[in-house]
């Protein structure tokens, strides 16, 4: 039961929270100081906790009330979107996103560590029987691996209408695979998987045609961009299902709103990355160039993402 003198003792911080949000409604959140942008996170999270604690005690109904609007306005003012510029955008790839995505690096580190085991499952299979390759490939493209052609020359001589294909269809995976996580990330799990078994099905199948340099020098150009922009699609599935999961001392559909702002926040920062994948996959991993120059651009890339995405970001106030 909650006693008296406990909410005496955490009303002046409700008080203050909905002080805050009056101020924030009358001049906008911008006129807010630092020192008040820090306390109203502060007073947020501690007004979550305290509705968790009063929900307990069927005798404080009113004040479960109170603490629900509360919160509700509370978090439309810390969430609520803001008209897009070209300076917010720049500042949000710029300066946000390297933060947004080391926050979730255990997400998406998880995503990885599924795709490279169903890679694993995926290349031993099809080691220990090459007729698995039949079945999760389809004959016409074992067919044409076993005839020593890749079965990508075509995307030359279509390069512009195949990079917008390209682009429409990874976007589309990592949508998907982000969008599944509310599903307890079962279905993001699968992508994950599946993916990861093609990638090893078919490295596997090009390894025993004696095509492994051809398929790899395809693949990296494109691929140190497009694989991990599509982990992180997953990472942002799993934290989906992690708000859905585990919503510690937070209603749940909080948690998950919570959580779901988060993660589309990952996934959205993808989206510039898998637009220049799709371009190098039509422009310049299917051409003749020689297989060391397309290894050296795929080392770039990889270099300056991890740099972009690593790279250390002045502090800044997030609420």
């Amino acid at each position: 039961m909650i006693s008296t003198r406990w909410l005496q003792k955490r009303k002046p911080h409700w008080t203050k929270l909905e002080e805050l949000l009056n101020l924030t409604d009358r001049q906008g959140l911008k006129t807010l100081s630092r020192h008040d942008l820090q306390e109203l996170s502060l007073l947020y999270r501690q007004a979550a906790a305290d509705l968790a604690a009063i929900r307990e005690d069927p005798g404080s109904v009113h004040f479960a009330r109170y603490l629900n609007q509360l919160l509700a306005r509370a978090h439309n003012t810390i969430y609520s979107g803001q008209h897009a510029s070209p300076r917010g955008l720049l500042s949000f790839f710029w300066i946000d996103y390297p933060q947004i995505f080391r926050r979730n690096l255990n997400v998406c580190a998880l995503a990885t560590a599924i795709f490279v085991i169903g890679a694993f499952v995926g290349a031993a299979l099809t080691y220990q029987n090459p007729d698995f390759k039949v079945k999760f490939l389809g004959p016409q493209m074992v067919e044409t691996i076993d005839q020593h052609k890749m079965w990508t020359h075509s995307i030359v001589a279509i390069k512009p209408l195949a990079s917008s294909s390209i682009m429409t269809n990874n976007i589309g995976v990592g949508f998907t695979t982000f969008a599944l996580g509310v599903t307890g990330g079962i279905g993001t799990i699968y992508m994950m998987l599946f993916n990861g078994m093609l990638m090893g099905v078919i490295g596997v199948a090009c390894g025993l045609a004696g095509m492994s340099l051809d398929l790899w020098s395809f693949v990296a150009p494109h691929g140190v961009l497009e694989l991990p922009a599509i982990f992180i699609a997953g990472g942002a599935g799993f934290r989906v299902a992690q708000g859905l999961l585990f919503p510690g001392v937070l209603p749940r559909r909080e948690s998950l709103a919570r959580a779901g702002a988060e993660a589309v926040r990952l996934v959205v920062g993808t989206i510039p990355v898998l637009i220049v994948a799709g371009t190098v996959e039509a422009f310049v991993s299917p051409t003749n160039l020689a297989v060391s120059l397309k290894l050296s651009v795929a080392a770039a890339l990889f270099t300056l993402f991890s740099l972009y995405l690593f790279r250390p970001v002045r502090a800044e106030v997030r609420v």
